[in-house]
């Protein structure tokens, strides 16, 4: 039986009003932020740690898989394109050039693969992915976000909502400032747990999950680690010296885990590390390179790619792979499989409840096998450039984002670097 504690009631104060309020800073909700600002709305972009990126540089999951479709033809453009530009000015990133997509030349489809950008199974071809700085990633991040006029607000975790029918005004934060509510007009949900879908109680389903802690090493020698036969335990980083390591043992923890359950979360970081560390022994005994290596560092959060999903207005299936949709607002290959392709409507990014509310990134409305290829990162980017224009399109137009109609999000989408088609 569960005991309760009475509260006493309180005034939670409104610090700040806002067009759009993004929660949630990952790859999704950078772009939907981005994309809002860019769109003319005043748009605040709360996250509950300090950097920016989500799993894509605190998960050090800094690889984008993938921009393209298996064929050597990109499908994701728009502001993850323009990431990899910011990055690449920078000397932080590497990836195949263009001519080179689809290529099957056995050489080049193992040079990519020791860096990460080749998966799954074969017959391979060099794919449009990225391997780039997670530090780099972080800054570029802020500059792309404060640039665009986006008000950035750090170290607030989102508690509550307030609704007024189908419409939500609040959102309310918890921080060491205590309790704080932004009133807004229209809110996207960046969590990847969908945690505003679920405050506001829009439906959602969950999923269990092994998870994993990647980690980087250091002082490996590098002309043996390169010359050993195995590769898939590490891949060469972006800079000199140094490997990522995308599961090490932790693919050995003992139960899945519920990742919106803290004392799962608890559990799973603390045996996740001991078997990290585990790994790094086994390394230093057999791998060859690796006697003297060390680790250079953990990730910060734990690779947990699946956990609440929105159950929305329509819900992408497996069975839709390279089905087009009339409210296209987002196209995306798969990391592992060549040539799958999903198209993802419009209403996959929409609640069937709450009119201003939106989804971005690994929590909009699919199932479980179309979620393998939505969650990543270069998806996200695309989801979330789509709810960001889609929220300050509708405000334009003095209407709910549930209201507005594909075809000028389309054609805005189009004009600012999206692939659809």
């Amino acid at each position: 039986m569960t005991n309760y504690i009475r509260e006493p009631e309180r005034r939670t104060p409104v610090v700040a009003e806002t067009d759009v309020l993004v929660v949630g800073g990952g790859a999704a909700g950078i772009a939907a932020s981005v994309a809002a600002a860019r769109g003319g709305a005043r748009t605040m972009l709360v996250e509950r740690y300090g950097t920016l990126g989500g799993l894509a540089s605190n998960g050090l999951i800094i690889l984008l898989l993938t921009l393209d479709d298996g064929r050597g033809r990109q499908v994701i453009a728009g502001l993850c394109q323009e990431m990899v530009d910011r990055l690449a000015a920078r000397s932080a990133c590497l990836y195949p050039p263009p001519q080179e997509w689809g290529s099957p030349d056995e050489a080049l489809v193992e040079k990519y693969r020791r860096m990460g950008l080749v998966w799954g199974s074969g017959p391979h071809v060099v794919r449009y992915s990225v391997a780039y700085d997670p530090e780099e990633f972080k800054v570029e991040s802020d500059r792309m976000v404060l640039e665009a006029g986006v008000d950035l607000r750090f170290h607030r975790w989102a508690v509550g909502v307030v609704r007024d029918g189908m419409r939500l005004t609040h959102v309310v934060f918890e921080s060491k400032a205590g309790r704080e509510a932004i009133a807004c007009s229209a809110v996207i949900d960046a969590t990847g747990d969908a945690d505003i879908c679920a405050l506001a109680g829009e439906p959602f389903e969950s999923e269990r999950v092994y998870p994993w802690l990647w980690f980087r090493t250091a002082n490996v020698d590098e002309a043996a680690a390169e010359s050993s036969q195995q590769r898939p335990f590490y891949y060469r980083t972006v800079n000199e010296s140094g490997y990522l390591h995308p599961w090490g043992s932790a693919q050995r923890i003992d139960r899945d885990i519920d990742a919106t359950n803290p004392d799962d979360l608890t559990y799973a970081e603390i045996e996740c590390r001991r078997l990290v560390r585990a790994e790094l022994d086994r390394m230093r005994g057999n791998a060859p390179g690796f006697e003297r290596a060390y680790i250079s560092g953990f990730a910060t959060t734990l690779g947990i790619t699946e956990s609440r999903r929105l159950r929305g207005r329509y819900v992408l299936t497996r069975e839709d792979m390279d089905r087009p949709f009339d409210d296209t607002v987002a196209v995306t290959g798969n990391w592992t499989k060549y040539g799958a392709i999903y198209s993802i409507p419009y209403r996959s990014l929409l609640p069937p409840g709450a009119g201003n509310l939106l989804t971005a990134g690994r929590c909009i409305s699919v199932d479980h096998r179309a979620h393998h290829s939505t969650k990543e990162i270069p998806a996200c980017f695309a989801t979330g450039q789509a709810a960001g224009t889609a929220a300050a399109l509708a405000l334009q137009r003095n209407e709910d984002a549930g209201l507005l109609g594909a075809a000028p999000l389309q054609a805005r989408l189009v004009a600012d670097g999206a692939i659809l088609g």
